[in-house]
Order: structure tokens, then C-alpha cells, then sequence
């Protein structure tokens, strides 16, 4: 039986990259084609494909969109294919259901892997993808766990502006240019932000960040200059 798929992309060139790609695999069969919110919610309901490739960061197919797809067709799964995304935009992306994520720039063989393990029931993650998370020292499965609530914490103003900034992936040079202060008092904040926590990584201070509220998921669809 062929992965009915649909792809969904502001970018012409994405699209015919994509169907090119795909044209030369058996099992994929491309169904349809969504350039903005409206045609892919629409599509959802009409061909219910098995699997979406979608650019979670283009206007229209964010967090929101993905929920919705769900809800109208629960049996396809989402694969998010963008340019290089921030950890923040993957968690958001992972949160809103998207099942498997790889890079634009991956190979062809990647790309049709994601596709066809996707749709036979696994996760998949490029390596460029598996690369940041690392990096970023997150945990996919125990994120995907882990309740959304927090327990207050007393921060001020400015540590909720720095936490922000450093889950938007800003550098603290980058923090101090913007915020107006020096590198020595982003750094001073940043330990008081983490005791106040209770947490010891960067990676912990973003997640407390997405799930208090202080950032906002489509805020940081895009990737971040680093």
C-alpha cells in the first residue's frame, strides 16, 4: 500500500524539490499540495493522508495548524522539514505533534526515510537535528513526559527578558548589546535565574521558559542567529 503524503510549503522551490524527490519512490504516493493554512486543513479532512511533510516555520503551518491537522485527521502523522531550527522551535514543534524532524539541506535519502519510517509507525530525527538537541542537552522522550506546569518562582522583570533571550538562543554578548547591560551582569543574572530554578544547564532554563508561558512558541519558529 502507498504513504499517501502531502506536502505543505510556502516555497515553490521546496515543492517541486520535494515531489522530484519523492516521484522516485514506490511506496510514496504525493496526494496533494498545501501552500497556506486554510488548503492544508481543508486537504486534511479531504485525502487524510498518512503522512504531512510540512515547513512548521512558514506563516500559517506553526504549532497551532499542527494541532488542528490532528484533530481533523488522527491517523496522519507530521513530519517537520525546515531550515535549520533553533531548540526551542524543535520543542515546540515535538509539542504540537510533530512525529519525526529533518533539515532542508539533509540528503535525499534522509528525507525519503523520514517519510517511509514515519508512516510504518517510528520516529525520526536527521542527524544535523539529533545534533542540536544533543547540544542543547535535551531529552526528546522525557520532554514529551514531563507536565507542563511549574511551580511559581519570584523572577524580576529583567530575568524574564534575559530568560527569553536565552531561549530564543541570543549569546549573552548578544543579551548585553540588547538589554543594554554588561557581559558580567547577563552572566551575574543568569546564575541568580538558575539557583531561583533549581535547575544547572542552559537546556533547563529554556524548557522552564516554553513551559511557563515567558516564551512564545511561534515566536521562535524561525531559526536564530548564533
Amino acid at each position: 500500500m502507498r504513504i499517501r503524503t502531502l506536502l505543505a510549503d510556502h516555497s515553490e522551490l521546496a515543492l517541486i524539490g520535494l515531489r522530484t524527490i519523492m516521484a522516485e519512490v514506490p511506496r510514496v504516493e504525493i496526494v496533494g499540495v498545501a501552500r497556506d493554512a486554510i488548503a492544508l486543513q481543508a486537504q486534511l479532512v479531504r485525502l487524510k493522508p498518512a503522512v504531512v511533510l510540512i515547513d512548521h516555520t512558514a506563516e500559517g503551518f506553526g504549532a497551532q495548524a499542527i494541532r488542528d491537522g490532528l484533530r481533523r485527521s488522527k491517523g496522519t502523522r507530521f513530519v517537520g522539514i525546515t531550515p535549520d531550527p533553533s531548540p526551542v522551535a524543535l520543542m515546540s514543534a515535538i509539542r504540537a505533534g510533530v512525529t519525526s524532524y529533518i533539515k532542508k539541506d539533509c540528503d535525499v535519502g534522509e528525507i525519503v526515510d523520514a517519510v517511509l519510517r514515519t508512516a510504518d509507525g517510528d520516529k525520526f530525527f536527521c542527524g544535523k537535528i539529533l545534533e542540536t538537541l544533543r547540544k542543547a542537552a535535551f531529552d526528546v522522550d522525557k520532554f514529551l513526559q514531563e507536565p507542563l506546569s511549574c511551580a511559581p518562582v519570584a523572577l524580576s522583570e529583567r530575568e524574564c527578558q534575559i530568560i527569553g533571550l536565552i531561549a530564543e538562543g541570543q549569546s549573552y554578548t548578544r543579551i548585553a548589546e540588547r538589554l543594554n547591560l554588561s557581559a558580567h551582569t547577563v552572566t551575574t543574572h543568569r546564575r541568580n535565574i538558575m539557583q531561583k530554578l533549581g535547575v544547572n544547564n542552559t537546556a533547563a532554563v529554556v524548557m522552564y521558559a516554553l513551559k511557563s508561558g515567558l516564551t512564545s512558541q511561534n515566536k521562535f519558529l524561525f531559526n536564530q542567529a548564533r
